[in-house]
């Protein structure tokens, strides 16, 4: 039988094993990988609720022993849906979860797992994980959007994640859209959320998503004018993240994305229609390849950087 793991074992790099987890709304999205990106066990879970604080600890707890009952994983990495503090130990805030103020979720799970554990924001997570398995291998500069139960996303700047001063930067789906538009979870108003999010379309065409996608694959006039009108609003706030970034590459993960097909041709052209040539030349706007699973692979990537040989510390310095 192995012994148990404890978080001052370092392993060999060629053979260590990092744990991603995914916090979601609805669910959390877990997966071992190996150092490389392969992915030797998946679990899935639905989210407590109420997902108060405690109830998503212990939930991530019983999930890792599960994914891992020998503990050939020393390190994981958490993507929450809000920002969390520089160092990675703490979620800030979770927009779209109840009772979530500063909690110091890393110290609670580094004390009943015995393993390292990091932190970062959900949207965060989904690029680095695009960036190391995905879609925006071998790029500099690329903005993606999370479509989901809320509208998160990441920035990858001169080929590094962009986190801003105090951790807390690119929220691309808390941008404004109108002023007077539908009240969001943040406390702001007519975000990019607000019209661009799950609930969004089921308010504003009154089917759910996966019932509206039905439709338009059937040809329903009334669903395809649905995805254009969404993929119209999509394209106004996707326009303002191009100006302040200049991407390479616009990536579209979460659940939504799949509606690609309905939605692109009236987002291209809203960009088209709204950027100045400069700043979309050479612009791509695809879906990420990773779907659902890329916040979990980021996870593990962030886990990996902070704690594997050469990366970085909990504390945010190289270690």
């Amino acid at each position: 039988m192995a012994l148990p793991l404890t978080v001052s074992v370092v392993p060999d790099p060629l053979e260590a094993q990092v744990i991603g987890v995914d916090v979601g709304g609805t669910g959390l999205k877990l997966a071992r990988f190996r150092a490389n990106g392969e992915c030797l066990a998946e679990h899935f879970l639905p989210t407590p609720q109420p997902a108060a604080p405690g109830a998503v600890a212990t939930a991530i707890v019983d999930a890792i022993e599960q994914l891992d009952p020998q503990r050939l994983a020393p390190w994981v990495g958490v993507g929450m849906p809000g920002p969390t503090d520089l160092a990675g130990r703490i979620a800030r805030i979770a927009i779209n979860l109840p009772g979530w103020d500063n909690v110091p979720l890393a110290d609670w799970l580094e004390s009943r797992l015995s393993r390292r554990v990091t932190l970062g924001n959900d949207g965060n997570c989904a690029v680095l994980g695009e960036q190391w398995q995905g879609a925006a291998q071998g790029l500099q500069d690329v903005v993606l959007l999370t479509l989901g139960t809320g509208v998160g996303g990441g920035v990858i700047l001169g080929g590094k994640l962009f986190t801003g001063r105090q951790g807390a930067a690119a929220e691309p789906g808390l941008i404004g859209l109108n002023p007077d538009g539908p009240p969001c979870n943040s406390g702001n108003n007519g975000s990019l959320e607000s019209f661009c999010s799950i609930g969004a379309v089921t308010r504003a065409s009154g089917l759910d998503p996966a019932e509206l996608s039905a439709r338009a694959a059937a040809a329903d006039p009334e669903a395809l004018a649905a995805w254009a009108s969404y993929g119209r609003l999509l394209g106004c706030g996707i326009s303002s993240l191009v100006y302040a970034f200049t991407p390479e590459r616009v990536l579209l993960g979460g659940g939504l994305s799949a509606a690609f097909p309905y939605f692109s041709a009236a987002l291209l052209a809203e960009v088209e229609r709204r950027v100045l040539f400069p700043s979309r030349e050479g612009l791509v706007i695809s879906r990420a390849a990773l779907g659902n699973g890329a916040g979990r692979v980021g996870a593990a990537r962030l886990a990996l950087d902070r704690f594997g040989p050469g990366g970085y510390s909990a504390t945010g310095g190289q270690g």
